[in-house]
């Protein structure tokens, strides 16, 4: 049986379960269906197509020490070894770990990989000079506050924390690439999780919203510096249309919020 979507309440444990369950069930499918857009060393920020070598939001990363969290089948990660870095890929998920570790056997830049919660990071203070996340993590977790707080936990003062993530206004909108994606059907103010059943009534997948300003709070409460937010129009030449992201949808909504932040 499909999972069924509603908005609902969901904690920290029911959240990290099933979002961890999904992934791990999950993780060939979605390699299968967006792997050739993804690369398997290449850093994406997001469905629009701008890489890392397009935007250069991580600073540089040679001789520097990186983190990666919810790296999937960790292909930025990868893409940090090749030019450079020495950088650890972290995730929730054991099915996701188990793509990354095999496509690190294909790969002449494998990564080191640890599974853990984004909110928990096993890691000493101080630890990295650049901690990022390309639609991982951030938007899987209930505490987004804690992600946030960890991840500048173990950042080194001057250190930069980046993460992409779904913009907050595509909340406002069906989920949907075509033109009934672009009529606003909810409030933008409405934090109510996004949930997937399953036929038991338990939830199989979880997504949290949150709008700019919640973001932006969050990162100010870490006592990080938020240098700017990115919000990538559609790459041209990019015709993929990935879930409710596409191009017709970018020509009058951002789909993707890039925030850029570092610790003093």
């Amino acid at each position: 049986m499909t999972p069924q979507p509603l908005r609902r309440p969901a904690g920290g444990s029911e959240t990290r379960a099933a979002n961890r369950s999904w992934w791990d069930t999950d993780a060939p499918a979605y390699y299968a269906e967006h792997g050739g857009f993804l690369g398997d060393d290449e850093f994406v920020w997001g469905p629009e197509g701008w890489t890392e070598d397009d935007l250069g939001l991580l600073g540089g990363v040679a001789g520097r020490d990186l983190l990666e969290i919810g790296c999937g089948g960790a292909q930025c990660a990868r893409w940090v070894r090749a030019h450079g870095g020495r950088v650890v890929g972290t995730d929730l998920s054991r099915g996701m770990l188990a793509t990354a570790l095999r496509l690190n056997g294909g790969s002449p830049h494998p990564v080191p990989l640890a599974q853990c919660d984004a909110v928990a990071l096993p890691f000493e203070d101080g630890s990295f000079d650049v901690i990022y996340a390309a639609y991982g993590a951030v938007p899987f977790v209930a505490d987004s506050a804690g992600l946030v707080a960890e991840a500048a936990r173990v950042l080194r003062p001057g250190g930069r924390f980046v993460f992409s993530t779904s913009h907050p206004i595509r909340w406002a909108f069906p989920d949907d690439p075509g033109a009934a994606g672009l009529t606003a059907t909810m409030s933008y103010f409405d934090r109510t999780p996004y949930v997937e059943v399953d036929e038991s009534g338990d939830a199989a997948y979880v997504e949290h919203h949150r709008t700019i300003g919640d973001r932006v709070r969050e990162l100010v409460a870490a006592g990080l510096v938020l240098e700017d937010i990115v919000e990538p129009e559609w790459r041209a030449g990019n015709t993929d249309i990935w879930g409710g992201w596409s191009p017709t949808r970018a020509s009058f909504i951002p789909g993707t919020a890039i925030f850029v932040c570092m610790r003093p």
